[in-house]
């Protein structure tokens, strides 16, 4: 559970800014989508051979 303490005299849009970077680091939000249907171990596995090939690629590309 993400919380933020207001502080005296500060106003809520700070605190509402606050509140939102935490949540976003947190994870939440990322979270929910991953677990909003299930992915077979096998399609997560080919997901991630296919991300690590496109940034090997994109490293390769930039360094040479």
């Amino acid at each position: 559970m993400v919380t933020v303490n207001v502080k005296e005299n500060e106003s809520i849009d700070k605190a509402l800014k606050r509140f939102k970077k935490k949540f976003e680091k947190a994870g939440v939000i990322r979270e929910l989508r991953g677990r909003s249907y299930f992915v077979k171990d096998s399609v997560k596995l080919r997901e991630e051979k296919i991300k690590a090939a496109y940034r090997q690629k994109m490293y390769a590309k930039e360094n040479y």
